[in-house]
């Protein structure tokens, strides 16, 4: 049975804004490990089109190790896209991308009976979903040390209480701090 975990980086106040965090060398590297040891990536159309960033890098490499692995690791991994606005494969203009043919919900039900490596998702709007829904396995939340002040709220949108278990922690020379939780 596959294990599914939500991986997102946040800022100390909460907020989901890329362009407010500064991942280090490490905090890829994590990153690029984590999508190692996984099979799948599911994604929104929004964070999906921000990920294309990579394909870009893996054309035109920076020449930054870490960041080069990590474009070639998020170009290698399959992904699956959950979008209403596009409407065909030909659009999402990545290989190893693939539309959704199902609601969010029955496609994560039937990856979970599978056998397979783990699926990561990386997308706050699938993440709430999958958070109410109660069919995230494991939240890794990396907490930046930095207070964005506004922005897009990770957790506004998920109105019950949740059980979950921390089980690791790990402190990047960022300061940027990884948590790992179990779901109950």
């Amino acid at each position: 049975m596959r294990k599914i975990i939500a991986a997102f980086n946040l800022t100390l106040d909460g907020f989901c804004d890329h362009t407010a965090i500064n991942p280090d060398e490490e905090i890829h590297d994590h990153y690029s490990q984590l999508i190692r040891n996984s099979s799948l990536a599911l994604y929104g159309n929004t964070t999906f089109q921000l990920m294309k960033f990579w394909q870009e890098l893996v054309a035109n490499p920076s020449g930054e190790k870490s960041l080069d692995e990590f474009a070639k690791v998020m170009d290698q991994i399959p992904k699956i896209v959950f979008s209403n606005q596009l409407k065909t494969t030909a659009e999402l203009a990545w290989e190893n991308a693939s539309l959704a043919s199902e609601s969010l919900e029955e496609t994560v039900r039937d990856l979970k009976s599978q056998a397979g490596g783990d699926v990561l998702v990386g997308s706050r709007s699938l993440i709430v979903q999958l958070t109410n829904l109660h069919l995230i396995d494991e939240f890794q939340f990396c907490i930046h040390p930095i207070m964005a002040g506004k922005g897009l709220p990770f957790f506004d949108q998920i109105p019950e209480k949740h059980d979950i278990q921390l089980r690791q922690t790990k402190t990047f020379g960022s300061g940027a701090v990884l948590l790992t939780y179990s779901c109950l």
